[in-house]
């Protein structure tokens, strides 16, 4: 059995949709199995030994229509007897048609459900303690007659890529005796961002309550400013604490450097997905306008803390989303705070 998995563009979700491989692996061990994603995405799914080929989505491709329709011809030539459409736009549908798998599996969209012989409804509520992310992935598995069972997303890094990091860590005068914090100051965009004065908080009270704490910052060039901004709110004592210079040139580079961590900590997004599938402990602070049940299961142990302003106050998600920052404003610090602090003392 030859089957194509596509999941697109954002890393979160193409490291989510990984455990598809595992669990048709488990079901069918000589099943040859090829995942279509963004070549950027790449480092989070390298190594991955459930995934036989990967098909990259370049910038060329989305910039050429002649070089996309290049790409979906060649996907004739795999013969492939299963297609498991994840990410659902309308590229890939056509990668799901030009496939001509004899069984085609999608969420059901009424513009695209023609192309597909087994299209699934997401579900809103978890009905095994697991993430919706999770749960809703698992369903595209039906057709495969693949039961629900709990798979987490695994990252494998090499022995080389940790020495590595280890030697540019204790380089830039860290000392991995002690407390190290990957800190996710920002969120991929403003209404996903924690606000700066209450982050600065947050981070003073950490190293308040852990002394010898070491702190990181995940960042990439281009948010080089909107970080120095939050370290300029910290307390003087506080910057003492933050290594704001160094941090991961690259994916990979984040990826081997957050493995050396104690946890990670801050803005919901990819930074915490990439901890937990690197088995280091997290504290996540949800956007008041997201459903924390979409990428937070019951089931997570007690390595991982996730924070809402519902947990605090009611309101309406829809309201939020209108109005990120004046929802924001009411989670305010002192609500996080004493959970972090006890967050802190079992990592």
């Amino acid at each position: 059995m030859k089957i194509l998995i596509v999941q697109q563009k954002m890393i979160g979700d193409v490291l989510t949709t990984s455990i598809l491989f595992e669990a048709i692996k488990a079901k069918h061990p000589d099943a040859e199995l090829h995942y279509v994603i963004n070549s950027h995405t790449f480092p989070v799914v390298e190594n991955n030994p459930f995934i036989d080929k990967f098909l990259f989505v370049t910038p060329e491709m989305e910039d050429s229509k002649i070089v996309f329709f290049r790409f979906l011809k060649s996907l004739k030539k795999e013969r492939y007897d299963a297609v498991i459409d994840v990410y659902g736009k309308l590229s890939s549908a056509l990668i799901s048609l030009y496939s001509k798998a004899t069984i085609k599996s999608a969420y059901f969209k009424k513009h695209t459900a023609f192309i597909y012989n087994h299209s699934i409804k997401r579900i809103k509520v978890p009905e095994h303690n697991a993430s919706l992310a999770i749960e809703n992935r698992m369903l595209l598995l039906q057709c495969l007659n693949i039961p629900f069972k709990l798979y987490q997303p695994k990252i494998y890094l090499s022995s080389e890529e940790l020495e590595l990091a280890k030697s540019y860590l204790e380089s830039s005068k860290i000392d991995l005796s002690k407390p190290l914090f990957m800190i996710s100051v920002l969120g991929s965009n403003p209404i996903k961002t924690y606000p700066a004065k209450y982050m600065a908080q947050i981070l003073d009270n950490m190293a308040e309550a852990t002394p010898n704490a070491q702190i990181l910052f995940n960042y990439i060039p281009v948010q080089k400013e909107d970080a120095k901004a939050i370290f300029n709110l910290c307390k003087q004592q506080t910057q003492q604490h933050i290594f704001f210079n160094v941090f991961g040139k690259s994916l990979k580079e984040f990826l081997a450097i957050t493995a050396h961590c104690k946890a990670v900590i801050g803005n919901e997004g990819g930074a915490i997905n990439m901890a937990k599938s690197l088995q280091i402990p997290t504290f996540t602070i949800f956007s008041p306008y997201l459903n924390k049940q979409n990428w937070f299961g019951k089931s997570e142990n007690e390595n991982h803390v996730a924070v809402h302003l519902l947990e605090r106050l009611s309101y309406n998600i829809a309201d939020a989303k209108k109005q990120p920052l004046e929802y924001y404003l009411k989670f305010k610090p002192e609500f996080i705070s004493p959970r972090l602090k006890t967050f802190l003392t079992t990592v």
